[in-house]
C-alpha cells in the first residue's frame, strides 16, 4: 500500500492527524471557478483573436457568438487552458457524486435509495463524457466528440432532474437547495429546447445571427449545469474535507 495520502472514503473515528482541512464551502467554490475562468476565457479569447473562423459556418452569414465546440477545441491555447480546468476539477468531482451517495443514504427513506445509485451513475458518467468531449474536439475527432456531447446532455438532465425528485422527498428538506436546484433545471432544459430550434432555424433557413442565438443558448445550458453542481454548497454546509494520510472524510465542523 503506497504510503502517499489519497482519496478514500472513510466514515468512522479515524484518529490521525489531518493533512489537509478545508471548508466543504470552499471547495465547491474552487470546482465552479475552474470550469467557469476556462470558459469565459476561451469564449473571449476566440472573439478577440479567433473571430471569423468560430463565428464562420456553411451558411456563410454574420454571426458574433462562436459556438462552444468551435471556442475550447479547435486553437490553441483555449483548447489547452479547457482540457486542464476539466481534468482538474473531474477529480474532486468523482469524490463528490460518492458522497452524495452515502448523502441520499442519511436524508433519503429507504424506499427512494434506488434513485440515490442511479443518480451516482448519471453523475459519474457525465463526469466522464465531459472529460472525453473536451479531449475528443469536434474538429479532430467528430464522431466521439458528438456521442460524448450527446451522453453529457443526456445524463445532465436525467441526473438534475432525479436529484430535484430526491430531494423533494428527503425525510428533511433543504429548501434553499431545491428551489435552486428547480430554477435551475428549467432554466437548463429550455435552454436546450431553444438551442435546439435556433440550431435547426440556422440550418435551414441561414439567416443572420441564428448560430450566435443558438450559440447563446448553449452558454447558458453550460453555466447552469455548472450552478447546479455548485448547490452541494447548501447540502454541505457547515462541513469540511479532511484530506488523511491514507484517505479523506467529510466531516462536520
Amino acid at each position: 500500500m503506497p504510503v502517499e495520502a489519497r482519496y478514500a472514503l472513510l466514515y468512522s473515528d479515524y484518529e490521525v492527524v489531518p493533512c489537509l482541512r478545508i471548508p466543504f464551502e470552499k471547495l465547491t467554490f474552487i470546482i465552479l471557478t475552474l470550469p467557469l475562468f476556462a470558459f469565459v476565457f476561451c469564449i473571449i479569447y476566440s472573439i478577440l483573436f479567433n473571430f471569423e473562423s468560430v463565428t464562420s459556418t456553411h451558411c456563410h452569414v454574420f454571426n458574433i457568438l462562436p459556438s462552444i465546440s468551435s471556442a475550447i477545441g479547435n486553437y490553441s491555447p483555449q483548447r489547452e487552458v479547457w482540457q486542464a480546468a476539466i481534468l482538474l476539477q473531474s477529480i474532486p468531482r468523482f469524490y463528490i457524486a460518492v458522497i452524495y451517495l452515502q448523502f441520499h443514504y442519511v436524508m433519503a427513506y429507504p424506499r427512494d435509495i434506488w434513485m440515490g445509485k442511479i443518480a451516482l451513475l448519471l453523475n459519474l458518467t457525465e463526469n466522464i463524457s465531459l472529460i472525453v468531449l473536451s479531449f475528443w474536439t469536434s474538429s479532430k475527432q467528430y464522431a466521439v466528440h458528438e456521442k460524448a456531447f450527446i451522453a453529457f446532455i443526456t445524463m445532465s438532465e436525467f441526473y438534475m432532474m432525479l436529484s430535484c425528485i430526491m430531494q423533494s422527498r428527503f425525510r428533511k428538506h433543504n429548501k434553499k437547495s431545491l428551489r435552486w436546484k428547480l430554477r435551475l433545471f428549467l432554466t437548463n432544459i429550455s435552454c436546450i429546447i431553444l438551442g435546439t430550434y435556433f440550431y435547426m432555424r440556422h440550418n435551414s433557413l441561414c439567416e443572420p445571427y441564428m448560430y450566435s442565438l443558438f450559440a447563446f443558448a448553449e452558454y447558458i445550458v453550460v453555466l447552469t449545469n455548472m450552478a447546479f453542481h455548485t448547490t452541494a454548497y447548501f447540502d454541505f454546509q457547515k462541513k469540511d474535507f479532511v484530506l488523511y494520510r491514507y484517505g479523506a472524510a467529510i466531516t462536520e465542523r
